[in-house]
């Protein structure tokens, strides 16, 4: 599972705002040329954004938008689900109790792939635009994540 380019750009494009000044409106078109996002895109996203109470706009001369919290009080986790896009890794509706194969039951990968997306949903969501900003983001230990659990003891 990959993030779709909407989650992806609404992050950097939220990461970007929040290196501004608080209070400070910036315009679309100038988080477009420093992320290299067109301005129609960050529209449709930045709508959403709003929709979800994550940015305001200030009309007018000087206008543009702003973060609704502080960068510190926004997590990346937030950001994904406000532009609708979900971390789901399984066919299954996680929701009911049919599942994916044609019987209606649940693959016998399912709770796998479950518990793959709770991982990342929760990683997302304690992952601050501060956090981001000031390149504190937790470092993942590849080595003994990917080691087999005989040789981590």
């Amino acid at each position: 599972m990959i993030l779709g380019t909407k989650s992806r750009y609404a992050v950097m494009a939220m990461v970007e705002l929040a290196g501004y000044a608080p209070g400070q409106p910036v315009r679309l078109s100038g988080l477009a040329e420093a992320q290299e996002i067109t301005v129609p895109y960050l529209e449709q996203i930045f709508s959403k954004l709003k929709q979800a109470g994550l940015v305001s706009s200030v009309r007018g001369p000087g206008g543009g938008y702003v973060l609704a919290r502080p960068p510190s009080q926004i997590y990346v986790g937030e950001v994904v689900a406000a532009v609708e896009e979900s971390i789901k890794m399984t066919r299954c509706d996680s929701h009911g109790k049919s599942g994916c194969m044609a019987a209606k039951s649940r693959c016998l990968t399912h709770d796998l792939w479950e518990g793959l997306e709770k991982h990342i949903y929760n990683y997302l969501s304690a992952i601050s635009l501060a956090d981001v900003r000031a390149s504190a983001v937790p470092k993942v230990d590849w080595d003994k994540m990917l080691a087999p659990a005989a040789l981590i003891n």
